[in-house]
């Protein structure tokens, strides 16, 4: 019985590290792409705690890239898929992932004092095609913060 369990965890951790390789692989594509576009790479991958749920229990919340788009402030979401057969990418964003999301770029803005900035959420789908380049699509402005805001917020910043 050890014996499958030590499998099953490897299996397990396999094929986390395969996704997170993934994961990383369409973070590097997208700011590829998006440099393309003329955009300038602020940060990667910024990780702060944003509160606790209604359990309590303490949440952290992550960007995958924020950049600059001329004067607008972008807080990216990448996705990235080794096929769309199933579904595309950006439809993994939610609207827990994009409360989360915003919550997050709430405490980035507040953190460096960027708050009078113009700022936009954006997804980037990337499909993974085999050997060829990847599919790359961008969605500018893919949600607000508008639909997340509390009434006392309207001060805050």
């Amino acid at each position: 019985m050890s014996d499958l369990i030590s499998v099953f965890n490897q299996n397990k951790h396999s094929v986390a590290t395969k996704t997170s390789r993934i994961g990383r692989f369409g973070e590097k594509a997208a700011q590829r792409f998006l440099r393309k576009k003329g955009y300038q790479p602020v940060m990667s991958n910024f990780r702060v705690p944003i509160g606790r749920n209604r359990r309590g229990v303490a949440v952290t919340g992550e960007i995958d890239l924020i950049a600059l788009d001329g004067k607008t402030l972008c807080f990216i979401e990448v996705k990235t898929r080794s096929s769309a057969d199933f579904a595309e990418p950006q439809s993994a964003v939610d609207l827990r992932k994009q409360r989360q999301i915003t919550r997050t770029a709430r405490v980035f803005r507040k953190i460096f004092g960027v708050g009078d900035l113009d700022f936009r959420f954006d997804v980037v789908g990337v499909v993974l095609n085999g050997k060829k380049a990847p599919r790359i699509e961008h969605f500018p402005a893919f949600w607000s913060e508008r639909k997340f805001r509390k009434k006392f917020w309207a001060d805050a910043l």
